[in-house]
């Protein structure tokens, strides 16, 4: 009968070396606004949260999903960059009520790239419409794949009704949903998330800036995404990438509901700057690096080389570095044939008691049968064990 064996790796390590993890829950700086999430990217960790999974207008936030779709489409062939897309009334009438354009109009044919420009750097509503229609023919055929992709990436409380984020009924996200399609944005597209840079584009003898103004504040944020309504008050998605001693490490804040332009601009800073200066994300193992080799049995081999199929960080406090523990649960005995990439265990990684990381514990190297005689040998020797 198969069991799960408990194996404990105690982790001797250096800062400058390994692996991280917070014993104790820092105290965040005080943050005005509504709600709030700042994510280790390189850790997938969450670092401070404040009524991260509540019920928010996402305002033109919601531009982070279009832009996915968008992106998904064109990775998928659907349309090109260079493609020249018509501009229907439908889009021309975005100008109204004061929402933010990039000035598109019904004459024009428009390349998808200067509309997803017009989309991102602009924050154009009727860039949003162009797009959507582009792609999916209509918007409300865009949105419904909106929601799909939604509920494919795990946004748990998240409903789309419009590709712009103007206030409508039933149209509501949270902070850790945004956080989610961010990083998915910056992960699956990354020839696409340069595009959240940009400070200005001009477009129809018209120049507008960027609405980030934490890119002309701080050189390591490269994006993302601002939003404002009455009912969201102003929100900003901020992603900053710093080169440390211990190598490259990407933030990710999420701010909503502030009180101006300036305040989701200092309050994303303040987030950010704390997770850099509180807390150090270090590799505890690199992907397919053999992390136990234990006995297999009526294999070809004696043993087996198990590991991550993924590099594993953890962020910890400052000089928490050496409380890290790790642990092994996996099946055993471990009976061959054995797949490369069969998952076989956990792999867990805790700091004063609390388990900060997790990952499936995988076959590196693949097992195969041994002859007749040595599965009948070892078919004994596990009956008498």
């Amino acid at each position: 009968m198969k069991r799960i064996l408990a194996v404990c790796l105690a982790l001797t390590v250096s800062l400058s070396t390994t692996l991280p993890v917070h014993a104790q829950v820092l105290q965040p700086p005080e943050v005005a606004a509504k709600s709030y999430l700042l994510l280790d990217m390189t850790s997938q960790q969450v670092l401070a949260a404040r009524d991260a999974d509540a019920p928010a207008d996402p305002a033109s936030l919601t531009k982070l999903m279009t832009a996915y779709v968008v992106f998904g489409a064109i990775r998928d062939k659907k349309l090109t960059r260079e493609q020249l897309l018509p501009v229907s009334v439908r889009a021309w009438d975005e100008r109204k009520g004061g929402a933010s354009v990039m000035f598109i109009e019904p004459r024009m044919q428009v390349s998808v790239d200067d509309l997803l420009k017009g989309m991102i750097v602009q924050s154009g509503n009727d860039a949003s419409v162009a797009l959507a229609e582009g792609v999916a023919g209509s918007v409300e055929n865009f949105v419904a794949l909106m929601n799909r992709e939604a509920q494919r990436l795990g946004l748990k409380k998240t409903s789309f009704k419009n590709v712009t984020g103007i206030t409508e009924p039933g149209h509501v996200t949270t902070a850790r949903d945004l956080a989610i399609v961010a990083s998915h944005i910056i992960t699956d597209f990354p020839d696409f998330y340069p595009l959240y840079s940009i400070r200005e584009f001009k477009f129809n003898n018209i120049t507008q800036p960027n609405r980030n103004l934490l890119l002309r504040r701080d050189p390591s944020v490269d994006g993302m995404k601002t939003g404002h309504t009455a009912a969201a008050g102003y929100c900003l998605v901020a992603s900053a990438q710093r080169e440390l001693p211990n190598g490259k490490r990407r933030l990710l804040s999420v701010v909503l509901n502030t009180t101006s332009m300036e305040a989701r601009a200092n309050e994303s800073q303040k987030l950010l700057n704390w997770g850099y200066q509180a807390f150090d994300t270090l590799k505890v193992f690199d992907a397919g690096q053999a992390i136990a080799t234990p006995q297999v049995w009526k294999g070809e081999v004696p043993q087996v080389k198990l590991g991550s199929a993924r590099p594993i960080y953890v962020t910890v406090a400052k000089g928490d570095a050496d409380k890290i523990k790790t642990q092994i649960e996996r099946v055993d005995p471990l009976v061959a044939p054995l797949t490369k990439g069969q998952a076989v265990g956990k792999l867990k990684v805790s700091s004063g008691g609390s388990v900060i990381a997790e990952a499936p514990l995988v076959v590196l190297e693949p097992v195969a049968q041994s002859g007749f005689f040595g599965r009948a040998w070892d078919a004994i020797r596990l009956w008498i064990k």
